[in-house]
């Protein structure tokens, strides 16, 4: 019987519209280095991961100046959605010899505070399991719905929710198949298995493990990443 292999998958094909950083976000330095290079290292410190495929835009021409030596995996086949560049990367994986049974851990590019504990968590709480999981932070912040115009329209229950994150860690045939049934619309990986009626475990991460979006998270992270 084959035993089934880790790899991680990181989408990194966004242009980063909301960071304000007028390139694309993985590459602005962080504490000295692209934020691509941290996410990349804290996956390269786990392991159990054979290997790591970075997803880049067909149009990317800066990851190999950026990220010089970087041992990781590239496929250029990024496409208009998180979805569609998640499915290419699955894609690629098979063409380098990865089966249905392999687990793929789909990593933002964006949470490069990301430590490689946490990732042996969730491999630890998952490899065995039927369906996979995700890391995520039970909500502590009182949650409000909003009016388009900028209001508040009901206070929502935040007793049984989380914030999702990643690692996201599914077998490849089934996140290839939830991808491929709901498309574009498919938030996250977890999203698109749950749809399939399937439950994902839910692994208590850090919160230290937020997603890089708007301008001040980047001096955040940058303070993060120095006195850690």
């Amino acid at each position: 019987m084959t035993v089934p292999r880790f790899f991680a998958l990181v989408p990194a094909a966004g242009i980063g519209e909301r960071s304000g950083a007028g390139m694309p976000k993985q590459y602005v330095e962080i504490a000295g280095r692209p934020m691509l290079a941290h996410t990349l290292a804290a996956l390269a410190a786990v392991p159990r991961l054979v290997q790591t495929l970075v997803v880049l835009s067909p149009a990317d021409d800066r990851f190999e100046a950026a990220l010089p030596g970087c041992s990781a995996w590239v496929a250029r086949v990024g496409g208009a959605s998180r979805a569609d560049s998640v499915l290419g990367g699955l894609a690629d994986l098979r063409r380098r010899g990865a089966t249905d049974d392999d687990w793929v851990l789909v990593h933002d590019a964006a949470r490069c505070l990301l430590q490689p504990s946490w990732v042996d968590a969730l491999i630890d709480a998952c490899e065995h399991d039927a369906v996979g999981g995700l890391l995520a932070q039970p909500i502590a912040d009182t949650l409000k719905a909003g009016s388009a115009d900028g209001r508040v329209t009901a206070t929502v229950d935040r007793r049984d929710k989380w914030a999702a994150q990643t690692p996201q860690m599914f077998r490849l045939g089934l996140v290839e198949q939830a991808l491929s049934a709901m498309g574009a619309a498919a938030t996250d990986e977890a999203s698109a298995v749950e749809a399939l009626g399937l439950a994902p475990q839910l692994v208590r991460a850090s919160m230290a493990n937020f997603k890089v979006t708007w301008p001040e998270d980047f001096a955040l992270a940058a303070h993060l990443l120095v006195v850690r």
